[in-house]
């Protein structure tokens, strides 16, 4: 319970500041967004994917509350990210967003002018700090429960989408949540990424 109202607490409203980005393509619902760098906190936990977020709030949101060499507070930003860790063996199932045998990697973003060699060097050893290059990313919302079903419908809608565009993705899709989770189902923003792979 503990955990549930940290995140609560901690999680971004909609005023929250977020990556910069700009759109370069539409499909449909789909958004092609071009990022510019910035930078993380993340940590890696086990799953399942539904207690992923409890595990790794209380870690993340201490790094940024001032659990930190300096004891610096840093603003919270929006999305949190969550992905998973596939296991590097060859493997006869598939990685899924419910189990993923390598855990899950949970991120806050870092406010902007951050970097990962500027940011408060944490004093959790679980906390690593890291630059995320310019990438971009196939994105698409959706709004409801935070849950395998309607996480898995939305994947599926973007795969099909970039595959009928003849666009490939490479690496593990991004669930990235907006939103806190008191916020009304309805209301919430949620967001699965693909990262695109650069043309040659």
């Amino acid at each position: 319970m503990a955990s549930l109202v940290l995140a609560a607490s901690a999680m971004p409203s909609h005023a929250t500041e977020e990556p910069d980005y700009q759109v370069v393509r539409k499909i449909r619902d789909i958004e092609v967004r071009q990022y510019a760098s910035y930078a993380v906190a993340e940590v890696v936990v086990p799953g399942p994917a539904g207690e992923a977020g409890n595990l790794a709030f209380p870690i993340l949101a201490g790094y940024i509350f001032g659990k930190n060499k300096g004891e610096r507070t840093l603003a919270m930003t929006a999305p949190v990210t969550q992905s998973a860790v596939p296991v590097k063996l060859a493997m006869t199932a598939p990685v899924t967003q419910s189990a993923a045998p390598g855990g899950f990697l949970v991120q806050f973003v870092l406010p902007k002018g951050v970097t990962a060699a500027s940011a408060p060097e944490p004093l959790d050893a679980r906390v690593q700090l890291r630059d995320v290059p310019p990438t971009q990313l196939a994105v698409i919302r959706y709004s409801g429960l935070w849950s395998d079903a309607n996480y898995t419908e939305h994947l599926s809608a973007l795969q099909t989408a970039l595959r009928e565009a003849g666009l490939v993705w490479e690496g593990e899709p991004v669930y990235s949540r907006y939103n806190a989770p008191i916020t009304p189902w309805f209301m919430r923003r949620n967001e699965i990424w693909l990262q695109l792979q650069a043309k040659p």
